[in-house]
């Protein structure tokens, strides 16, 4: 395979912060470069748009994915003022988590071909460039520094290398081809024999300091967690396909006893008898790999799912009479620390199967020894038994909320140690990433002996201040006796519609759901949709489970917890008419259309651009139908620059109010109804501390 230039980590810190925007640059231009040459393997313009999967989207849309993401939070960071392609920053802007096997999307979209792609990436190439060669830069990029939303975007792009890689292999097999750059190792034979070794008790700390990174990280990383480990024994290797095929003919696909309830439902449904690039052919079983099918290589490690692996070591168990399981994360870190491996990038060539440093594909299992064990990092992904959880001190990043959070949901498990494409971040041995159970990755597993070890502390209740803090506003109490905010909106909009259709409602910024709810009792259908994934999280799990809990601070250290429930506000019939959604309003995507109202609660003061969501809101109304707005008019420059205000200035020497901005912008398409309403909320920060604001409310019919 011929070498790329080095896809890894660099160091934040340089006296030189000349040299360190060289290497910003480079480093950009290799990953756009490298990211490029992944999709040279795709045969034909089908090859985009046919999805491997029906769980994810086609590759045309990871194409472009990754290039949108620069300009989306280059533009959520201040860095860009302008968009280059509106449409296709909506179109790509948010994946699909497989957080169901059966929750398939179905959603159309109108995909754009891949030279049209190809020509908006040029697009976004000579953006990035421009702005990492004019940017002012000091050393060393902290968290908070716009250039750490470039990194971001690079990291970004490395992740779903590896993801689109993946999905290649899943890809129908004429719809790939071999390549230069993407050569599978040619080293196969059978497997050597594995075996148990000692790794002894440790103590050590895991977390990353915000203030002093070294290299980027994700928001998951960072904290501070003590961790102690018994002795326990590991596999000398990963668990080999030689390996695994005598869990494969012992029937451990046919034993549900082995398999946990959620695995054994995956199972069914997936009508899986042996890993899924495992193929049965008339001379005996093969391996896909990316763009090629080869006789199985007994000695590379099998890869599989958490189910599957989770199933091999019970099985094991049963058969060897020792407790087999898979690793925690301390544990994992234990091994990796017995065995020399630092929290620093890898040198070059790296000494494991990692950063894209020696093939395409997984090598044999006893190619690359550290200390008595081997492949502790590289080759595969290992699959622990930790499911994610946030270290003491964890806080999102303010332009990835996302990233983490969601899986905060004790569904998605900790792997480890990267694979043969891991490149950059994923590298490195401090990294955190987490799937669902029923994922497929480049992923493996190791398996350990020993006595189970007490999960992680954690809280079932939402920590996240500022969520909990709108939990407690929609959900809560009505403090002085001031009525539920969202709820008086949706009676105020409910009452205004007079007699009109009462079909489709969107709940724009809709926080954390309970307007949404409360239009459900009258709407056939209601789409709430929030910039932050955070917040439509709670929306979801309430339509799902029917209740949340969350904390809220008392006094200094003091908190005090809470569960709300849709019952107790009689919801609970309506919750199967109300889906969340996450968006931008300043550029939603077209399928968001034909509404009969639209609701703007406390949003337009809260825009990047609240003109451009103005003049095109009437585009997702049916002729007819309300548009509601409400807001505190708080301008802050800090959400919205003094050129994109709405109203709250002087203009040719007199005041100009918002509402004053608000019937120049909506009165081409809308007229208002009735006189504006003055209506109270009250947000609490502490058990004594409590925001007391008046919204105006007003109510437009579009023509």
């Amino acid at each position: 395979m011929r070498h790329p230039v080095s896809l890894r980590s660099i160091a934040l810190a340089d006296p030189d912060p000349q040299h360190l925007r060289e290497r910003v640059l480079a480093d950009f231009h290799a990953s756009f470069d490298r990211y490029e040459s992944l999709f040279e393997v795709l045969r034909g313009e089908q090859a985009y748009t046919v999805k491997p999967i029906p769980l994810r989207h086609p590759l045309i849309f990871y194409y472009g994915h990754t290039a949108t993401f620069f300009i989306n939070k280059l533009v959520l960071a201040g860095v860009l003022q302008q968009r280059i392609d509106p449409r296709l920053e909506s179109m790509f802007a948010v994946g699909v988590d497989e957080m169901s096997w059966d929750d398939l999307d179905e959603a159309h979209y109108d995909w754009p071909t891949s030279a049209e792609v190809r020509a908006y990436r040029d697009r976004v190439r000579q953006t990035v460039d421009r702005v990492i060669r004019e940017l002012p830069l000091a050393s060393p990029i902290a968290w908070d520094s716009p250039w750490w939303v470039i990194l971001m975007g690079i990291e970004h792009e490395r992740i779903h290398l590896e993801t689109s890689s993946v999905l290649m292999r899943q890809h129908r097999l004429e719809f790939v081809r071999p390549h230069p750059d993407w050569q599978p190792c040619p080293d196969r034979g059978e497997a050597p024999r594995n075996e148990l070794l000692p790794v002894a008790a440790a103590s050590f700390r895991l977390g990353r300091d915000r203030e002093d990174p070294g290299y980027y990280g994700w928001d998951n990383e960072f904290g501070d967690r003590a961790a102690n480990t018994a002795p326990f024994q590991a596999a000398r290797h990963l668990v080999s396909n030689r390996e695994f095929l005598e869990f494969v003919e012992a029937g451990g696909y046919a034993d549900d006893s082995l398999w946990s309830e959620e695995g054994a439902a995956w199972k069914a449904f997936a009508k899986a008898r042996h890993p899924s690039f495992w193929l049965r052919g008339d001379s005996g079983w093969r391996l896909r790999l990316m763009c090629e099918v080869v006789d199985m290589p007994w000695n590379w490690p099998v890869e599989t799912n958490f189910h599957e692996a989770q199933a091999f070591c019970n099985w094991k168990a049963r058969r060897d009479g020792l407790p087999v399981r898979l690793p925690s994360e301390d544990e994992w870190h234990a091994l990796r620390h017995a065995a020399g491996i630092g929290d620093a990038p890898q040198p070059s060539p790296a000494p494991a199967n990692l950063e894209l440093d020696h093939w395409a594909s997984s090598c044999p299992v006893d190619r690359f020894a550290h200390g008595d064990f081997f492949d502790v990092v590289g080759n595969v992904w290992q699959w622990l038994d930790t499911p994610t959880y946030p270290f003491p001190g964890f806080q999102v990043h303010p332009i990835y909320d996302d990233f983490t959070t969601p899986t905060f949901d004790q569904r998605h498990n900790l792997i480890k140690g990267g694979s043969w494409v891991s490149c950059g971040n994923q590298a490195l041995p401090v990294s955190r990433y987490a799937f669902r159970r029923h994922f497929f990755q480049h992923a493996g597993f190791r398996y350990v002996v020993g006595e189970r070890p007490a999960a992680p502390t954690g809280s079932m209740y939402e920590t996240d201040a500022l969520v909990s803090q709108y939990c407690e506003f929609h959900w809560g109490a009505e403090p002085f006796g001031v009525p539920n905010f969202p709820r008086k909106l949706a009676e105020v909009a409910v009452a205004a519609m007079q007699g009109r259709p009462m079909r489709r409602a969107l709940d724009l910024g809709c926080a954390t759901g309970r307007a949404s709810f409360e239009l459900a009792r009258h709407f056939e259908q209601v789409v709430g949709i929030d910039f932050s994934a955070r917040f439509i999280g709670v929306g979801t799990q309430l339509a799902e489970q029917g209740r949340i809990r969350y904390q809220l601070p008392d006094e200094g250290e003091l908190v005090s917890y809470h569960e709300r429930t849709l019952r107790e506000y009689g919801l609970q019939d309506v919750a199967g008419r109300v889906e969340f959604v996450q968006g931008d309003a300043c550029n939603l995507k077209p399928m968001f259309t034909g509404f009969d109202l639209v609701l703007a609660a406390n949003l337009i003061d809260r825009l990047y651009s609240p003109a451009r969501f103005l003049r095109e809101v009437h585009r997702r109304i049916v002729p007819g139908g309300l548009l509601v707005i409400t807001s505190p008019y708080t301008w802050l420059e800090e959400h919205t620059r003094r050129e994109e205000w709405v109203g709250g200035f002087k203009k040719d020497g007199e005041n100009f109010t918002t509402l004053d901005g608000l019937d120049l912008m909506l009165g081409e398409y809308f007229e208002r109804v009735g006189e504006p309403l003055q209506v109270p909320f009250v947000i609490r920060e502490t058990r004594r501390k409590f925001q007391h604001t008046i919204s105006e409310l007003t109510i437009w019919r579009l023509r």
